[in-house]
């Protein structure tokens, strides 16, 4: 699997990260918390860069340290528990080591337990 933005394992490094594939992004979890999602690609590549599992509690305190994230524009209007670093922010990498850094220090602020698979009735 092909991994967009690959240099950030470096920054998480020495974490042990789990790599998944979700509706077409590279998910990276640590702790079996998904932290965040990679998304670059050609289309609506408004939304490409790093996303960020958050919740909405947490939005305004996570800009005070990172100014740059936004909501995702392909998630649509409303708001969502995910905020987006661009891939085209002038800040990019560096506002992407203080995510890391972030994440390295367990930020409370960052990560989300996924919501267990629901089983499938097999009759």
């Amino acid at each position: 699997m092909k991994i967009p933005f690959d240099f950030v394992l470096d920054y998480l490094y020495p974490l042990d990260v789990e790599i998944k594939s979700m509706f077409g992004v590279s998910t990276l979890y640590v702790n079996h918390k998904i932290v965040l999602a990679l998304r670059d690609k050609p289309q609506a590549s408004e939304s490409n860069g790093i996303w960020i599992a958050t919740s909405k509690d947490h939005h305004e305190s996570l800009r005070k340290d990172l100014p740059s994230i936004t909501s995702i524009p392909i998630l649509g209007d409303g708001v969502t528990g995910w905020q987006m670093l661009s891939s085209a922010d002038d800040n990019f990498e560096e506002q992407t080591i203080k995510i890391c850094e972030m994440i390295k220090n367990n930020d409370p602020r960052i990560g989300k337990i996924p919501k267990p698979k629901k089983k499938k009735n097999i009759k």
